[in-house]
């Protein structure tokens, strides 16, 4: 099977793998649509230390069963279905609550074992999900940052008739924006440097910011005296600090951008605002199967701003969302 692989810092071919053979517990997937996330440009650029080189990235996908293993009984050849990449133990302590993505033996499909960037991929059955009646994979490809999406609302609480801030409008800002909105947040300040994605944001009912316009802190400020949940949808130095200022006393803080592994943040503020400040990571089994819910309901969508592109022209698509995107929330590769 042909398949794109990550070879090294900004070094990625199409080569011809062998197809695997589902093990017993397992089934074969057909990739009909694979995403290009954040944190696979990242590694692209050789900046996250996940994922090691050569591997088959990919774990955003969508795809139709063609082969089951021997012990798999509940999904069938020919279903169009969507994965959960984050493969638990089910038994530890994290995921007898419920936290799967919290694991300690979690591993990743597109990390730790080959990925959707191919035409062929296999998964564990029990994180394989049949896409509802009527839904079609490029829709379903979203379930996985969408859950992304459903996470930060959860743990942003209740923001019903309250003001929030996000600084990102990439796929997961511009989800995030969609959940908070649905969970009855006012306002929502979006603050993002692409004029593209700005807009984006407003077309899904942001009050957006340009930060080369405006001093962003200030106007949100002045806006709002202070938002009860911000979200950093990016994970630099400066958008981490940006979250930080705009909070009320007692707000809520999520860092979910991983652009920085490290960086300085003002923990005086936080603790003089007494700020409660919480990470988000993926998701939970509970927050995909709501996604997956949402996305059939037509309440999360980035569709207006996504592009296919056959698998050949991966390379040239990471180059492009790393420099000038464009009208673009979301790349699906095609095998």
């Amino acid at each position: 099977m042909k398949a794109l692989v990550w070879e090294g810092a900004e070094i990625m071919h199409i080569r011809d793998n062998p197809t695997q053979e589902p093990q017993a517990d397992e089934v074969l997937i057909q990739v009909k649509h694979a995403g290009i996330c954040g944190s696979e440009l990242s590694s692209y650029l050789g900046h996250n230390a996940l994922r090691v080189p050569p591997v088959v990235m990919g774990h955003e996908f969508a795809g139709e069963i063609v082969g089951v293993g021997a012990d798999v009984s509940a999904l069938n050849v020919g279903q169009n279905v969507t994965v959960n990449p984050l493969v638990y133990c089910s038994e530890c302590e994290m995921c007898q609550q419920g936290l799967n993505q919290l694991c300690a033996k979690r591993s990743l499909i597109g990390a730790h074992r080959p990925g959707a960037y191919a035409e062929y991929v296999t998964a564990p059955a029990k994180m394989v999900t049949a896409l509802p009646d009527g839904m079609d994979t490029q829709t379903g490809s979203l379930t996985e940052p969408a859950g992304c999406a459903v996470r930060i609302g959860e743990l942003a609480g209740d923001v019903a008739g309250k003001d929030c801030f996000i600084v990102g409008a990439g796929p997961i800002g511009l989800l995030s924006l969609q959940v908070l909105k649905g969970n009855g947040a006012n306002r929502i300040f979006v603050a993002e440097l692409d004029p593209h994605r700005l807009a984006m944001a407003g077309e899904l009912g942001a009050e957006t910011l340009n930060p080369k316009a405006v001093d962003v802190v200030e106007t949100v400020r002045k806006a709002t005296g202070g938002v009860t949940v911000a979200l950093d949808a990016v994970g630099s130095t400066l958008t981490r600090a940006q979250c930080i200022d705009v909070l009320k006393p007692k707000g809520t803080l999520i860092f979910s951008g991983l652009h920085e592994e490290t960086g300085n943040v003002p923990v005086a503020n936080i603790i003089r605002k007494e700020i409660i400040a919480k990470g988000s990571f993926a998701y939970s089994p509970d927050n995909f199967a709501q996604a997956l819910n949402l996305l059939a309901e037509g309440k999360l969508t980035l569709a207006n701003w996504m592009v296919e592109a056959p698998l050949e022209d991966g390379d040239m698509w990471f180059k492009r969302l790393l420099d000038e995107p464009g009208n673009v929330s979301k790349v699906l590769l095609v095998p």
